[in-house]
Formats: structure tokens, sequence, C-alpha cells
């Protein structure tokens, strides 16, 4: 009985890891044109990883600020910043630069 117990349990346990949603990568760049890309199509309650990488100096955008999802963080030149965040509503989640002059939006639908 003690076998068919922990069997099940076992069992359990690897069900509720597979049923987990691996997050979707996606990538975003820093270049000196701002953003890109500057419109993003995710779903709600989709798992992302967001991915940032600035490749250039000549640009303003030396942090990020996703209002929304209550992130920001600097971008170092040429290291990605990851962040993690699934929405929860639809329309438009936008992200800027630390002036918020430069921006793109994650279209959730």
């Amino acid at each position: 009985m003690k076998i068919i117990a922990t069997l099940l349990s076992a069992w359990a346990v690897a069900f509720a890891a597979a049923a987990q949603v691996a997050p979707r990568k996606v990538e975003l760049s820093v270049t000196d044109k701002g953003f890109g890309p500057a419109r993003i199509p995710v779903k709600r309650g989709e798992p992302l990883e967001l991915v940032v990488m600035r490749k250039t100096d000549k640009t303003c955008a030396k942090s990020i600020v996703i209002p929304d999802a209550k992130l920001k963080a600097a971008l170092p030149l040429n290291q990605a910043v990851t962040f993690n965040l699934t929405p929860t509503k639809t329309g438009e989640m936008k992200y800027v630069c630390g002036m918020d002059m430069l921006s793109g939006v994650l279209v959730v639908e």
C-alpha cells in the first residue's frame, strides 16, 4: 500500500510540473531607432520571458520601465536583461525608456 501511495504522490507532482506552461521568450532590442519591435502581440494569461538587449550607446533608452507590471531596470550595453511577467488584462501594456521618450507596447489579446 505504501508503494502505491508513494507512486501516486510522485505521479501527481510530475503531472503538476508538466502542466505548468513554460514562458514564451520575447526578445526586444534597443537600437539608435528605439525599441524594436515596437509592438509585440501576446495573450492574456500567457507567461512571458521578456529579454531586452541595448545594442547602442546612441540612445536615451538606458533603462526600461513597464508601469503596468511595476518593473524598472537599467539596460547595460550589450547585456541581456530578463523580466518574467504574465499579462492579466487585455489592451496595451506600454514599455518606455527611463525618460519616457521612447516606447513600445505589448498588445495583449
